[in-house]
């Protein structure tokens, strides 16, 4: 089974990336045929800097790779290493009607939030879909936010074999429904958007910071508390089995329980849990030439892939060769 899926470098990492995404995406390569990309195109959407934008594909890298994804398992490259998809990207924009990208959930949120709309975020699905569809993709994980982009990419894909001739796979959705959303500092969705975020391969000094302002109620020390309506219950299970989480919701509902006391105990399994995460990457960090040579290698292992079906799609149309 081929399972394709990016991850933006629009930032640094942080616990929501990490616990619904990437131990899925460790899953999928002990198991699957993963393709995996860092989608610096897509974050040009946002862009702000070219050393911010620079900086953040480059430490993508550097923190997929010290997580555990291993090259010679997955598939792995900068998307605009593998400019082919762009090619394809115009090709797929025939298969598909303004009046549908109107209607594109990140679209309308991010105009919401102030982003310019421009032609490129307008049409953001339609890249998404050439990312799925040039590798041929048979299953893409997707939270139920990007649910939407994945049925984009799968309308595109019937419209353009049935108008074309045949040339993709219809890619199925992997949905997790009981992936549990990872809350921010503030209660709301962990996001870089709303920086309100745990970013695991930050300095101690800033991750100390990050997790003792993480919000609680007013209940006092000798009251009890509710683990359910918790914020800091809700980040703490996530490094917990479930006799732990048990344990801790009956600590919430005892009194005497210090809201300081639990940031700390926290504190201390973040930086146990990622230990030695944090220095495989200081140890990727002194030795660019190795991480080139990764790149290198995942950017013509994508190339090899790519090609059949941008061949198939010239021929298709009539334009693979003149003369």
């Amino acid at each position: 089974m081929r399972v394709l899926t990016g991850i933006q470098s629009s930032g640094k990492l942080h616990l929501g990336n990490y616990f619904s995404a990437i131990q899925k995406m460790l899953s999928y390569q002990s198991k699957e045929n993963l393709f995996l990309f860092v989608a610096n195109l897509h974050s040009l959407t946002t862009f702000k800097d070219k050393k911010i934008q620079w900086e953040n594909t480059r430490n993508a890298v550097l923190d997929l790779l010290a997580l555990g994804i291993d090259p010679n398992k997955t598939v792995f490259w900068i998307q605009s290493d593998v400019p082919e998809v762009t090619e394809i990207t115009w090709y797929l924009s025939m298969a598909i009607i303004t009046s549908q990208l109107s209607l594109a959930h990140s679209f309308k949120d991010k105009t919401a939030r102030g982003i310019t709309p421009t032609a490129a975020l307008y049409n953001y699905p339609i890249l998404m879909a050439a990312d799925i569809l040039a590798f041929q993709a048979e299953k893409v994980p997707v939270g139920k936010d990007q649910k939407q982009h994945l049925e984009f990419a799968r309308d595109i894909a019937i419209r353009f074999n049935t108008t074309y001739g045949e040339v993709f796979t219809i890619p199925e959705p992997d949905i997790e429904e009981g992936t549990a959303l990872v809350p921010g500092i503030d209660g709301a969705k962990m996001s870089k958007s709303y920086g309100n975020t745990i970013n695991f391969f930050d300095s101690e000094k800033e991750i100390k910071k990050a997790v003792m302002s993480i919000v609680s109620d007013s209940a006092g020390i000798d009251e009890a508390k509710d683990p359910d309506k918790s914020v800091l219950y809700a980040i703490y299970s996530l490094f917990l089995s479930k006799d732990d989480k048990l344990l801790l919701a009956d600590r919430f509902r005892t009194p005497g329980l210090r809201y300081g006391d639990v940031k700390k105990e926290l504190l201390e399994k973040i930086l146990e849990h990622f230990a030695d995460f944090r220095t495989k990457r200081l140890s990727l960090q002194n030795d660019p030439d190795y991480v080139r040579e990764v790149l290198a290698s995942g950017k013509a292992k994508a190339k090899s892939y790519i090609d059949p079906t941008l061949e198939k799609i010239r021929e298709n149309l009539g334009e693979l060769k003149f003369f």
